[in-house]
């Protein structure tokens, strides 16, 4: 039972999303497999119906690009042109055909195994067993290489496998990071909302007081609740598109960009920050206020922990932009040999709130040295 669901689970196991189309790689590779191939086509002695294996050889290095793509057609062609090969020197008593440039072939049960379905997959592997039979009943010299000869088969599958569990893992990884930046996010417009919900109703209670004795004051809270509903069910659309769950949200005191300040200073590591907030940056709404915020607080907080030899962060806000606030926080740590790594946990979380907002957020090497994060957020939020 417990085999056969385990079966089950694997053929249904879907191919991976956006698996990646030919590119400068494999442009590369296959050049190099081409000059590869006909080199040895034209120099080893020993290659039987030489034409026609180059030619062959060739036809199966023309469709690697396509392995990620689509993984069982290329093990299918692969795989036939060798069995064919192989049949026809059984039926001939030739002596080994092909090329060692056909070692490439190890490259398809690693594309089965890592980006096909599970499906997909297990029609593969046993395609690919055709030209592995026979290649062992065609070359063979004793046990020992025909069982290495299918352990290297088999060590091509299992990286395939390992590297395509350790991916699915990142990106569930991922999505968690995510979610709770998204549920963070909830958190946060779930006050501004209760926020406003209050000033209605004071402002109802009011109007209600005052409309027997002052009834132009009491069409004045009718304005402030107008105004004041309106910006309330923006904040409801907001959350209710950035909320994932059914929990209720907990209420806590957010940090705004006015809150930014209070991060300048030395941190415990002795890395000094200085922050700068622009008298254009003006009214944002409680959403990219908090954003803000939180961004800030994020890239000092890598910065404390990941920097290399740093001794100064600066924090600046603007609102030069129409409509628009950016922030930038750099660091004057040491780059050197860095490039431009994936992106942490972290920086995914920092994206993807500033995703929600309808803003962006990117991080990296800076030319001039040390380290960048730079974000641009809409002053009133469009959240995705």
């Amino acid at each position: 039972m417990v085999v056969r669901d385990g079966i089950r689970s694997v053929l249904a196991e879907p191919a991976v999303p956006d698996a990646p189309g030919p590119g400068p790689r494999d442009v590369a590779l296959v050049g190099a497999l081409v000059v590869a191939a006909l080199v040895e086509g034209a120099v080893r002695p020993d290659v039987v119906w030489r034409p026609v294996v180059v030619v062959l050889t060739l036809g199966v290095i023309a469709v690697l690009p396509w392995r990620r793509t689509h993984p069982l057609a290329a093990a299918a062609i692969a795989s036939g042109t060798i069995a064919g090969l192989d049949v026809a020197a059984l039926a001939t008593s030739a002596d080994e055909v092909g090329l060692y440039t056909m070692a490439l072939f190890l490259l398809l049960p690693y594309a089965l195994a890592r980006w096909a379905s599970g499906r997909d997959a297990a029609i593969g592997m046993a395609v690919i067993a055709v030209p592995v039979v026979l290649g062992t009943i065609t070359s063979w010299t004793g046990a020992g290489d025909a069982v290495g000869g299918v352990a290297v088969v088999a060590a091509s599958i299992a990286v395939g496998a390992a590297v395509r569990n350790r991916a699915q893992e990142h990106a569930r990884e991922v999505a968690q990071i995510k979610a709770l930046e998204r549920e963070q996010l909830a958190r946060e417009l779930h006050d501004t909302v209760a926020h406003h919900v209050s000033a209605i109703a004071i402002q109802a209670q009011a109007g209600r007081t005052l409309a027997p004795t002052r009834p132009e004051a009491a069409l004045e809270a009718l304005d402030t609740i107008e105004a004041a509903a309106a910006e309330t069910l923006a904040e409801m659309r907001a959350m209710v598109r950035v909320l994932r769950d059914g929990e209720a949200a907990e209420l806590a005191p957010q940090g705004g960009v006015a809150d930014i300040a209070r991060l300048a200073g030395r941190t415990r590591d002795h890395l000094r920050v200085d922050v700068e907030v622009t008298d254009d940056v003006g009214q944002l709404s409680p959403a990219v206020d908090a954003a803000a915020f939180r961004l800030a607080q994020e890239s000092i907080t890598n910065a404390v922990r990941h920097a290399r030899r740093a001794t100064r962060v600066e924090v600046r806000i603007t609102g030069h932009v129409p409509g628009v606030v950016h922030l930038r926080v750099h660091d004057d740590g040491d780059t050197t040999g860095v490039g431009t790594p994936p992106p942490g946990f972290g920086l995914v979380g920092m994206a993807e709130r500033a995703r929600l907002l309808g803003g962006t957020c990117e991080a990296g090497p800076d030319p001039d040295g040390g380290w960048t994060v730079t974000a641009a957020l809409p002053r009133h939020g469009t959240p995705a």
